[in-house]
């Protein structure tokens, strides 16, 4: 039990580095990742918070991998309900202002991939299970066994930026970044 409550304690502290890079994100101010996207368009959209915009996804997400009939763990309804909640705290606390220029966004939006990448690795390595966009990945590459798993991700990911772009949300050169970066990121952060 008490090595359940470590591993649970490290997808929480995975999922807050997590959140804090996608605020650092939205904050860099050049464009949005494709879930940042979606959930800020549907908040514009909506007038609720991003961070319950979020979560109500990650919900509906979830209850689409549920019909899947993918498995759903501790580490993947904590994902659902903390990743949005942090980031409307850390919104609310407003400790890092909206950049104004390319250079400085650009350096906000590379350490924010980061950030999210180390969240990652812990929340990833305490082995409770994927996060509903993950299961939902996992979920309909089981099903489309000769599709690329990658064109998967990829059209998941599109689909997500699209929705927002369309409900005007930020794209631009940081969603450009955040789409083929954080891959790279990632590879290296789980190598170190």
């Amino acid at each position: 039990m008490i090595d359940y409550g470590k591993r649970a304690a490290r997808v929480v502290f995975g999922l807050f580095l997590f959140s804090l890079g996608s605020y650092l994100n939205i904050r860099a101010n050049i464009g949005l990742g494709a879930w940042e996207s979606l959930s800020m368009g549907l908040s514009y959209l909506t007038g609720a918070r991003y961070g319950v915009m979020s979560v109500a996804t990650s919900v509906v997400i979830l209850g689409v991998d549920l019909l899947l009939r993918e498995r759903i763990g501790l580490g993947t309804i904590l994902d659902a309900a903390l990743v949005g909640t942090f980031v409307d705290l850390l919104s609310a606390l407003d400790l890092v202002p909206m950049m104004t220029g390319f250079w400085a966004g650009l350096g906000v939006l590379l350490f924010g991939q980061v950030l999210m990448c180390v969240g990652s690795y812990f929340y990833m390595g305490a082995a409770l299970g994927c996060g509903p966009r993950d299961s939902l990945m996992v979920a309909l590459a089981r099903r489309l066994p000769r599709v690329p798993i990658g064109l998967v991700r990829g059209t998941i990911e599109f689909t997500a930026l699209a929705v927002g772009w369309l409900l005007a949300a930020k794209v631009g050169v940081g969603t450009v970044i955040s789409f083929f970066g954080i891959g790279v990121i990632l590879q290296i952060t789980f190598r170190l």
